[in-house]
């Protein structure tokens, strides 16, 4: 799933005079100092995203959930735990090789989370949800998708200080980076810090597309 951008041409024109004929003349084929070094940028080859849960996986995590409080009854059911695991996407289509479940309830909706990371994921994946027991409706609150391979956030880090140049120049570190699930599955949120204590507020937050790839949106913070 990458995207290259075209290479410039290599021009070549020939001078003939009136008189006589003049030696040829081919242009350099690279690119003029005036390009944009975005218009060399090519996109991050990503897995593909998927749903590897099913009823019976997600009801078997809530039953053997290890947090204060389990997850209360009312919803350990293979109705609710069937729509949890269709909202439930990871970035390479695999179950998570750890995973975690906690919930609680009020008096008229309750709250249900379920985490989970892969073995050589720097971070992990936090998916919280608002059910109804009653109605068995399930609504997504949260995504914050940080289970992602070492490699690929490298690969984005890089990705994105080519395309937001800005980064470099306050002299940010990369803190962490998640992923936006469908719709979105191929952009991803790189937050930078400064990493000084003077200036511990300023950084960035990029959007990236890295199929396209492009910035999508960026939001500074007191730089």
């Amino acid at each position: 799933m990458t995207r290259a951008w075209p290479a410039v041409a290599a021009l070549g024109a020939a001078l003939t005079a009136c008189a006589a004929p003049m030696p040829s003349i081919t242009a350099s084929a690279a690119p003029s100092p005036s390009t944009s070094r975005s218009a060399v940028v090519e996109g991050v080859e990503l897995p593909e995203a998927g749903q590897p849960f099913d009823a019976q996986a997600i009801l078997a995590a809530m039953r053997d959930s290890r947090r204060p409080g389990g997850v209360p009854d009312e919803l350990e059911t293979e109705a609710i735990a069937g729509a949890v695991a269709e909202a439930i996407w990871t970035i390479d289509g695999e179950p998570w090789t750890t995973m975690s479940t906690g919930g609680s309830c009020g008096p008229q909706a309750c709250t249900l989370e379920i985490a989970g990371a892969d073995a050589d994921a720097p971070g992990e994946d936090l998916w919280v949800f608002e059910v109804a027991p009653g109605s068995g409706a399930v609504e997504v609150v949260t995504a914050e998708l940080r289970s992602l391979p070492a490699e690929l956030v490298s690969r984005l880090d890089e990705l994105t200080r080519t395309l937001y140049p800005r980064v470099d120049a306050d002299g940010l570190n990369l803190t962490n980076a998640r992923w936006l699930p469908p719709p979105d599955e191929t952009r991803f949120v790189l937050s930078y810090r400064s990493g000084d204590e003077e200036r511990s507020s300023c950084g960035a937050d990029v959007t990236v597309d890295a199929l396209e790839p492009a910035v999508v949106s960026d939001l500074s913070i007191d730089c």
